[in-house]
């Protein structure tokens, strides 16, 4: 609805031609000024429009302060990345993840591209158990593989 902008502009001229109506009933009572009558079914088409503009412009409210709260996250983000904050906007992305500290090591020694034998060198581990982490970690990202989670992590915080 919102990539149609000549619906929003329909709604909008809707409520302003059922909002002028009434606002005429109201002051044509209070200052005796003549009334624009209209047949029963008309005004029912009327009262029926302004009640569904109405609605309408509730629903797309909410939906356009959602589409804001979104641009200002990315927003944010673009500003911390810009300052110099990057390690702690990915640190952040890990954690909301849900990995482990061990995984979150891991998952950065991939971000940097190192190979899974040097990770296990840095680490003082077995390769199998970096595989295991890095199982974990592509099935909390929900990815394949190593070029897969930098692509979403550049994509989730960049975009």
């Amino acid at each position: 609805m919102l990539n149609r902008p000549w619906v929003v502009w329909c709604l909008v001229i809707v409520q302003c031609l059922c909002g002028a109506y009434f606002l005429w009933e109201i002051l044509a009572a209070i200052l005796g000024l003549p009334s624009v009558p209209l047949r029963w079914n008309v005004r029912e088409l009327v009262e029926a429009g302004a009640s569904i503009g109405l609605i309408l412009g509730a629903f797309l409210g909410v939906r356009l302060a959602f589409v804001a709260q979104h641009a200002t996250h990315r927003a944010e983000n673009a500003r911390q990345i810009t300052s110099g904050e990057f390690t702690s906007v990915v640190d952040t992305y890990f954690a909301d993840l849900g990995l482990t500290g061990a995984e979150t090591e891991v998952a950065w020694f991939i971000v940097k591209g190192i190979s899974l034998a040097e990770i296990a060198d840095l680490r003082q581990t077995r390769i199998g158990t970096v595989k295991a982490q890095c199982a974990a970690i592509y099935k909390k990202a929900g990815v394949t593989g190593k070029s897969q989670l930098v692509s979403q992590l550049v994509e989730d915080i960049l975009l």
